[in-house]
């Protein structure tokens, strides 16, 4: 006999007040293991397919673990270093760059001469922000993250994790399919089956672009030889999971940029500026729907909640969590609104009659 439906509340409630209570008090110790299991999850795929070209799960975890060493290693001796340079250059020059667009500003417009221009005193007032706190905004970033993720753990625990996870996942999936109520097994599979679809639609598909634009802007605008580029780049692939807003803000401090560095060679401009809308076509024509494809259930505007949310909350942990558990709500929402429409509370005597007839 299945269990009262308050019964059930009362246990589903448990499980999540723990989850949360879990995130709370142990979140740094666990930030590592979610890590290596996102890692895991994100890669699974990747092994499974290797699977089915013939090696085993053990085999396919190495040569995935040896790939993902190559690219970490390159990362750490190109990438990051000349990102990290690039970054503290642009700190160290936004003043001068201001100070630049406030002289040509007001040789266009003369009014922007007067003391009492506010436009004048906004930029003034930035310029010295920027000259005063930049370089300690900088460095205060850099050690924030150095402090938040220790990275002596960080690197030897989360490859660890991710390797043992990824090397036992399905057997991990088929243990906790055995662990299900009997009764809610099959909805379970439904929903947990629902929740994975938007998961690997959105995180999987969407990480994959903006890996792929974050590239194709850096290496694009590093070619045409705007400063900066690496960063500009880098910047519009991390929030191209935004629609628009990774392009418009990527080609907005490109442009900006190009504006100081070529002013006059108007070609060059364009060509900055036709990077990204060269960007934005492909996403939209090519990679969005061939690796994210359609509507995957989250909408931007839920997605940011999210991420603020969990961010304000649980810190770190919060915005590595807020991704799957927004996909999980959305999905659970869905559901409960399939049942509601179902029901007679939805229906009301207009569905009885039509149950009796």
């Amino acid at each position: 006999m299945a269990l009262p439906v308050r019964e059930q509340v009362k246990y589903w409630g448990i499980a999540t007040a723990v989850f949360f209570a879990a995130l709370w008090f142990l979140g740094d110790v666990i930030l590592p293991f979610l890590v290596g299991g996102a890692i895991a999850y994100f890669l699974d795929p990747v092994a499974d397919r290797l699977e089915r070209y013939g090696l085993g799960r053990t085999s396919a975890t190495v040569v995935i673990s040896l790939a993902a060493l190559l690219v970490f290693v390159i990362a750490a001796l190109i990438v990051v270093p000349l990102l990290f340079g690039q970054l503290s250059q642009l700190v160290a020059q936004a003043p001068t760059l201001l100070e630049q667009m406030q002289a040509g500003l007001s040789q266009r417009f003369p009014s922007l001469a007067d003391n009492e221009s506010a436009l004048r005193d906004m930029l003034s007032g930035l310029g010295e922000a920027i000259r005063s706190r930049g370089g300690q905004l900088a460095q205060g970033l850099v050690n924030s993250a150095l402090s938040l993720i220790n990275a002596v753990v960080f690197l030897v625990v989360v490859p660890v994790v991710a390797f043992y996870l990824l090397l036992d996942w399905d057997n991990m999936v088929a243990a906790v399919d055995r662990w299900l109520p009997r009764d809610h097994a099959p909805v379970v599979r439904r929903l947990a089956g629902d929740i994975d679809r938007v998961l690997a639609g959105f995180v999987r598909g969407q990480v994959s672009v903006c890996l792929i634009l974050g590239t194709f802007y850096s290496v694009a605008l590093m070619i045409v030889g705007l400063d900066f580029g690496l960063v500009v780049g880098a910047i519009a692939g991390l929030i191209t999971f935004i629609p628009y807003v990774g392009s418009i803000v990527g080609g907005g401090l490109a442009i900006g940029l190009g504006l100081f560095q070529f002013w006059g060679d108007w070609w060059m401009i364009g060509i900055v500026a036709a990077i990204f809308v060269a960007g934005q076509f492909v996403e939209g024509n090519f990679l969005t729907p061939k690796l994210v494809g359609g509507s995957v259930g989250l909408h931007p505007v839920w997605l940011l909640f999210a991420l603020s949310a969990f961010g304000t909350l649980f810190g770190f942990v919060g915005l590595l969590v807020a991704v799957p558990v927004a996909a999980a709500l959305g999905v659970l929402t869905r559901f409960a609104l399939e049942q509601y429409f179902g029901s007679r509370l939805f229906r009301g005597l207009a569905g009885r009659a039509d149950e009796d007839a």
